[in-house]
């Protein structure tokens, strides 16, 4: 019988920084803040006018950012669990 980690799974690490959720999550950051700033401190009234009226550049950097958000929530809550040497010689 294997021991249980703090997540009630049986064995094994955590993916962490290698789970691809994480990566995803930290490109959107980048550009999302990159994107939000922009839009903020970078956009021209013609700019905004030209988009129909929508700092584009700020709405899109804020989806990205929630976006961003969402995967490191799901990244939290449902962890990636990598099978130890150990557990897989006792199979």
């Amino acid at each position: 019988m294997s021991a249980s980690n703090e997540n009630g799974s049986r064995g094994g690490q955590r993916a962490g920084v290698f789970d691809v959720r994480q990566v995803i999550a930290a490109l959107f950051v980048l550009y999302g803040l990159v994107c939000t700033l922009m839009g903020l401190f970078g956009t021209s009234s013609r700019e905004i006018e030209q988009a129909a009226g929508v700092n584009i550049n700020l709405w899109s950097g804020i989806g990205m950012l929630v976006f961003a958000g969402a995967f490191i929530l799901w990244g939290w809550l449902r962890p990636i669990i990598v099978p130890t040497e150990s557990d897989t010689e006792s199979s």
